[in-house]
């Protein structure tokens, strides 16, 4: 099974799914075609459940996102329970921006939907010069 890597775009997120366990989802997440940017992920994490590692962390760090895209990240969560359930070790950590309370309330209302523990932390912006 090969690392997944997708660059991020102006519509969407920086992508890496290694079978080390270690996942992240960084940037916006408003792909204008659906279907095709998240085709290669879901089939990717459907491999890595055949075999997945001991331990599995999701790093969530994403600006903004639309409904679509949020009912795929709730599904990768729920799959995240699934690995809880056959006893490995699952988390999230939620990462968001200085004061974007709206990203926070969306971790916290994942949080709530899911069985994995969360770790919610906050970024600052760089500043640009």
């Amino acid at each position: 099974m090969n690392h997944l890597k997708l660059l991020q775009t102006e519509t969407t997120p920086y992508v890496s799914l290694n079978q080390n366990g270690e996942f992240e989802i960084s940037g916006k997440v408003i792909p204008d075609l659906e279907i095709d940017f998240w085709f290669p992920i879901r089939a990717w994490f459907n491999e890595y459940m055949i075999n997945p590692s001991e331990n599995t962390c999701f790093r969530i760090k994403i600006d903004c996102l639309n409904t679509s895209s949020s009912k795929e990240i709730l599904h990768i969560l729920y799959r995240l329970n699934e690995l809880k359930e056959r006893g490995l070790s699952a988390s999230v950590e939620w990462i968001y921006k200085d004061g974007d309370m709206d990203m926070l309330e969306v971790g916290q209302d994942y949080e709530h939907m899911v069985k994995v523990p969360f770790n919610f932390s906050v970024f600052l912006e760089e500043l640009v010069d």
